[in-house]
């Protein structure tokens, strides 16, 4: 039994699972609200393993990239979890939950089509990969600023490609679907969708350092000022002083 928590995007998620099975689940699709709303997740499914008598075998967590706070506060709760209860931790990169997401959505996929799962990084930047069917990546995830022939390499290498995710719908605009493209941007990272991955990385015992494991943000945290204090400034103001 694996207790699953997905932070990485507006979408907040947990799920107990247990061999191919969701046996408990909670989700909010909408609004930034994961320091609210996924400890009384994770303990609604808690509840619901001890009212089965079950044994809990690990904590996954989507590990990134995506949101920094929200995998800030999906990393501390996992580690928490993990450390009361002695199990060990899962992280499960989030580009690839999409991309088996994906692979499960349809059963007409060939399988030599390659997935590309993107989030949403602002303006036309995304966090991406390239992964084969095997979930073999053949490019690691990046961040990427989009343009027409970002991809162009695959395409003429005659590659049908799937865009997958919120960040798919930005490249829409620059390449439109066709024959040899398919857009997929309704799927998001959800807790019940990691199961596969899970259940894997148990079975293979891949697992993080409970202690020092960090989110895989791939880019550096940029605070950004407040318009109204830049505002202020420009006007020689000495706002939050």
């Amino acid at each position: 039994m694996i207790l699953n928590l997905e932070s990485s995007t507006a979408c907040c998620s947990a799920a107990l699972t247990d061999e191919g099975q969701i046996l408990e689940e909670r989700i909010e699709r909408e609004g930034m609200n994961h320091a609210r709303l996924l400890a009384p997740f994770a303990d609604d499914c808690m509840a619901y393993l001890r009212s089965r008598e079950g044994h809990l075998d690990a904590v996954a967590v989507s590990i990134g990239p995506g949101s920094y706070t929200g995998l800030r506060i999906g990393l501390s709760l996992a580690k928490g979890l993990c450390m009361g209860m002695n199990v060990p931790l899962i992280g499960i990169p989030t580009l690839q939950i999409l991309a088996v997401k994906a692979m499960f959505k349809s059963f007409d996929w060939e399988g030599d089509e390659l997935l590309v799962p993107m989030l949403d990084a602002r303006r036309m930047e995304v966090y991406t990969a390239v992964y084969n069917f095997r979930l073999e990546a053949l490019e690691e995830p990046h961040p990427l600023i989009l343009e027409a022939d970002s991809f162009k390499k695959y395409l003429d290498a005659g590659k049908k490609l799937i865009f997958i995710g919120e960040g798919a719908a930005k490249y829409e605009q620059l390449l439109p679907a066709s024959g040899q493209v398919v857009y997929m941007p309704e799927i998001i990272p959800t807790a019940a969708g990691m199961m596969a991955l899970s259940e894997k990385y148990l079975r293979e015992g891949r697992f993080l350092d409970t202690a020092y494991s960090v989110p895989d943000y791939l880019k550096d945290f940029q605070a950004t000022v407040p318009k109204n204090r830049v505002i202020e400034e420009a006007r020689g103001g000495n706002v939050g002083k």
